[in-house]
């Protein structure tokens, strides 16, 4: 399951989180967006209770995108303890998400 982020609950959903936090930056009119959307969903039933997935749409969040450089989308971005821990920009594989993911749990 995927928590929608918004420049309101940023810092409870990520920042603060127990967890380790995938943040999927994307916007709806974006198409390789929609292509890691998928993957990012099945990724999120896999790891309930060990990883964390947000949304942040960039057009509804703008305050986030520009604190995070966000300039291009899709941007992936992997956080701990309230700190950035990685960051994938552009379509990627299941496999190299799951790799990442992997390394910070």
């Amino acid at each position: 399951m995927t928590i929608e982020a918004t420049d309101q609950n940023f810092d409870e959903e990520v920042l603060k989180s127990n967890l380790p936090v995938l943040v999927d930056f994307w916007a709806p009119w974006c198409g390789p967006c929609r292509t890691v959307s998928p993957l990012v969903e099945r990724l999120s039933e896999s790891h309930v209770g060990k990883f964390k997935f947000c949304k942040l749409n960039v057009g509804e969040a703008p305050q986030v995108a520009i604190k995070y450089q966000i300039m291009a989308i899709p941007t992936l971005m992997f956080f701990k303890d309230g700190e950035v821990a990685d960051r994938v920009v552009g379509a990627v594989t299941e496999k190299v998400l799951q790799t990442k993911i992997e390394s910070l749990l």
